[in-house]
């Protein structure tokens, strides 16, 4: 199964495709859609929604993984971060794909046992569930491996649970 993990944000998203099943995840693609700080920002929305779209039309998941946006004390930055989220769901909705939300802790616990785990530890743990891929790019990326990665962990359960239940 390919999943399409997503870490919006304005300035950059961070994307990463990760397929296989458990025990054996790989890193299929992963990068960052990128839009300058000097333009004007209806017109970063739109280069962002551009390129998702093309993105999106490009490749073939089978669901896409976003994690759900935390805001803390910072507006200034969580609501330009939120309108960018707005754009990307926007064209998920669009490509009509199954979308799945997750909670920062949710991430944490699926990659790494720990909910309240730190940058380093749940990049650690992307490195290692997926047997040693380098992880292009900031910050961004490795986390958008991490909301797949955590979409893959709660796929399967939710598989397994189906066919307990079916029994």
């Amino acid at each position: 199964m390919l999943v399409l993990g997503l870490d919006p944000g304005l300035a950059l998203s961070g994307y990463a495709l990760i397929g296989g099943r458990a025990g054996a995840l790989e890193l299929v693609e992963a990068g960052c859609l990128r839009t300058p700080a000097g333009m004007a920002h209806e017109q970063r929305l739109a280069q962002l929604a551009r390129e998702w779209r093309a993105l999106l039309g490009s490749r073939q998941p089978a669901a896409i993984a976003v994690e759900r946006l935390f805001v803390g004390r910072n507006l200034r930055t969580a609501l330009p971060v939120a309108e960018a989220r707005g754009v990307l769901l926007c064209g998920v909705a669009e490509a009509a794909l199954p979308l799945h939300t997750y909670g920062p802790s949710e991430v944490k616990q699926a990659v790494s046992g720990n909910g309240a785990a730190s940058k380093q530890q749940v990049a650690r743990m992307v490195r290692l569930l997926l047997r040693g891929a380098v992880v292009p790019g900031p910050d961004d990326v490795t986390d958008a491996c991490a909301v797949a990665i955590c979409h893959h962990h709660a796929a399967g359960t939710r598989r397994a649970i189906a066919a307990q239940v079916a029994r």
